[in-house]
């Protein structure tokens, strides 16, 4: 796994998680395998195997998380650039072709969410804006077809 940039935000997020899956999903699991197997016999008893069943998902998503975290580094805000475009930057475009504006700030993978304005920097919008410039106009080829736009601002994070 290669290194993940990211903001102090997102990294303080995925800290609670992980600690959250440790120290609640994880005993509450356990438990639940403990209360499965004092009901008697393993091998027909379906709450028991649920409940490793769900041991094991929870297992992976923190070996997952903790990989992330292993390999996350924090970008300080003084590193950003504010007359260009990269990670943590506030975009407010144009869409050419219906002259719509929106709004998105360019996250890591694991930071994008669309409903808070967040998109991920491998997206092919994110990919086509990086290092751009207020007022370059971009073609971005995304599933519905050609996008064009233009930035119109640019705010870091």
């Amino acid at each position: 796994m290669s290194i993940e940039y990211m903001s102090q935000e997102g990294y303080d997020k995925l800290v609670a998680e992980l600690r959250h899956m440790e120290s609640v999903e994880l005993p509450q699991v356990r438990d639940a395998i403990a209360e499965a197997r004092d009901k008697g016999d393993l091998s027909e008893n379906f709450e028991y195997h649920a409940a490793k069943r769900e041991q094991s998902r929870l297992l992976g998503r923190i070996r997952f998380k903790q990989r992330i975290l292993e390999n996350a580094r924090v970008i300080p805000a003084e590193r950003l650039k504010s007359d260009r475009i990269g990670l943590l930057s506030k975009v407010e475009m144009t869409n050419l072709a219906n002259n719509a504006r929106m709004t998105y700030t360019i996250a890591s993978p694991h930071e994008a969410n669309l409903r808070e304005g967040k998109i991920s920097i491998k997206s092919p919008i994110a990919e086509a804006l990086l290092n751009k410039k207020v007022g370059d106009e971009v073609e971005v080829r995304v599933p519905a077809g050609l996008l064009k736009l233009r930035i119109e601002s640019i705010q870091q994070s």
